[in-house]
């Protein structure tokens, strides 16, 4: 369908579901059309508009211009003049906005239930809480209204409602994708994230919003960001011990997934990770709890009727901390995230449960605080520690969803991808612009002895290639046996292979060649040119009539 289409599609899907509750605040219809048309005359003009033809919903506390920011608090709104640069960013790409989704109110809750808006419900059940405080989002994509939906994210308010509605959320590195036009709810912490029914949706989306923009909190991607998984990766998983809040129904679902990590090629190691989940306690048991009144303290002391009580409750609790106390937290904070990284060493990601339990609404409203603190078991942590993950559902016990977190280092986001995609069965999309290209013809073949080199660097293979029919190899008498390529006259076109390096792998790469190789520029035969491996002058043995290293291998 049509750009068009595609919007009264949607629009067809909000009637038909009865769900009033997902949604603050819905555009009109015409005025979603409008837009869509505009991007289809975009389209037909011939620009490259990568979210053409897909429509989104934001949570609201991000700012859509013209669309009332309100916080899920009524007294809270504003309408701001533009967009979010991430939404900006995505309607520049063709996605149109249906419009502005419910939230436990000031982004401050894992369940859902905290709305003046209503409680939204989850999508499978509708007695069972969605999940919070990004809860409309989800299920907005869980009923197939918006093929992708904004979060925030802060204790896990991007991944607990895609494992409780069976989709997926991306909370990349903070500071990755811009939060400038988000209300904040603890600014150092906080970050955007997307949810979709599957990884390529959640990629796509992620990838248009990432990059430094005029934000104090933006970061960029630095120069040595692995750009792949390794082949043989390791996994830190869970003791026992940790499993301890698991709800019963749902260990034989983790089991699964554990079962189907170690055949997808993932060796998994049980470590003891009370340390990280002790150090989610902090966030708001300790000082912390200070940056949520600062960011909106004041509005709910002015009108004290329009607070959620549990939301007004939490907030005011950072009443009893000093200065002093939030130094001294902000220490601790620094020695726990020391401490992970000595706990992680040596493993490419950690996998957790995303949310240790799916409870009724009825239950979330029998004991608020005690239900959503649960719910926040093995998320909370990850903001404060710097780290990223990417949640994917991991099937159902009865109503009740469950799903796993891929937990990686700060800008490890494409290693958490690789492995969520290994644990699918699914091609694994890129998060991140192509890096540095690196044409291969030897002994750095997938399979070959020295491929172990690009792959400790994070290199990432991206496809077969050919070289012009401008070259020739000859075989080195080395350990390992290794060819050397020198464009030629009366040369041939030589397979190879195209990996993608970070800048600093590519610069790690050149300085360890031993001579007479080095890299330069190589032509392809679609008459591109590359870096690879050349030489300026033959030396060895001429191989050029074997069709190439594998085929000399093999003989």
């Amino acid at each position: 369908m049509n750009t068009v289409e595609r919007v009264e599609a949607a629009y067809a899907r909000i009637a038909g579901a009865d769900r009033p509750e997902v949604w603050i605040s819905l555009r009109e219809e015409a005025d979603a059309r409008a837009e869509a048309a505009r991007v289809q005359t975009r389209l037909d003009a011939g620009e490259d508009l990568p979210l053409a033809g897909l429509v989104f919903a934001a949570k609201d506390n991000i700012d859509v211009a013209g669309l009332p920011t309100t916080a899920g608090c009524p007294s809270y709104a504003y309408t701001p003049d533009r967009d979010a640069t991430a939404v900006a960013r995505l309607r520049a790409a063709g996605a149109v906005c249906l419009g502005k989704t419910n939230l436990d109110q000031f982004a401050t809750g894992l369940v859902g239930t905290r709305s003046p808006y209503g409680a939204v419900r989850a999508a499978a059940d509708p007695a069972r809480v969605s999940g919070g405080s990004s809860s409309g989002s989800a299920v907005a994509v869980a009923l197939g209204i918006a093929d992708f939906a904004l979060g925030t994210d802060t204790a896990g308010s991007g991944r607990v409602p895609a494992a409780l509605n069976g989709i997926v959320g991306i909370k990349a590195s903070l500071g990755l994708v811009p939060v400038d036009g988000v209300v904040p709810a603890c600014p150092s912490y906080d970050c955007l994230t997307v949810f979709a029914p599957d990884l390529a949706g959640a990629a796509a989306a992620m990838r248009v919003m990432t990059g430094p923009a005029d934000d104090p909190a933006s970061r960029d991607r630095p120069a040595d960001v692995p750009l792949a998984a390794p082949p043989a990766a390791r996994a830190a998983v869970p003791t026992g011990a940790n499993l301890a809040r698991l709800d019963p129904e749902l260990r034989p679902l983790w089991d699964a997934a554990l079962a189907r990590f170690a055949a997808a090629g993932t060796e998994l190691v049980p470590v003891d990770v009370q340390p990280l989940l002790d150090a989610a306690l902090l966030l708001y048991e300790g000082a912390l709890v200070a940056e949520r009144y600062a960011a909106f303290g004041a509005h709910i002391d002015a009108r004290p009727g329009d607070a959620d009580p549990i939301v007004a409750e939490i907030v005011r609790g950072a009443d009893k901390f000093t200065a002093a106390d939030l130094v001294a937290d902000q220490q601790r904070l620094r020695a726990a995230r020391r401490r992970a990284a000595d706990l992680l060493d040596g493993f490419d990601a950690l996998l957790l449960p995303t949310a240790p339990l799916h409870p009724t609404i009825a239950e979330v409203r029998a004991d608020p605080i005690a239900v959503n603190a649960a719910m926040g078991t093995y998320t909370n942590f990850v903001n404060l520690l710097d780290m990223a993950a990417v949640a994917v559902p991991a099937g159902t016990a009865g109503t009740k969803g469950f799903g796993l977190s891929v937990i990686v280092p700060a800008f490890h986001d494409q290693v958490a991808l690789d492995l969520a995609a290994r644990y699918q069965d699914v091609p694994a999309p890129l998060l991140a612009p192509a890096g540095a290209e690196l044409v291969v013809f030897g002994a750095h073949l997938t399979g070959m002895p020295l491929n172990h080199q690009l792959t400790d660097l994070g290199a990432r293979f991206d496809g077969e290639v050919a070289t012009a029919p401008a070259y020739r190899m000859y075989a080195l008498d080395t350990t390992p046996p290794k060819p050397l390529v020198v464009r030629a006259e009366d040369g041939a076109s030589l397979p190879g292979e195209r990996w993608l390096l970070s800048p600093a792998a590519l610069g790690a790469f050149l300085t360890a060649l031993p001579a007479p190789m080095t890299l330069g520029s190589v032509e392809l035969a679609d008459g591109t040119w590359t870096t690879g491996f050349v030489a300026n002058a033959p030396s060895g043995i001429d191989i050029t009539g074997e069709g190439g290293w594998r085929s000399h291998r093999a003989a």
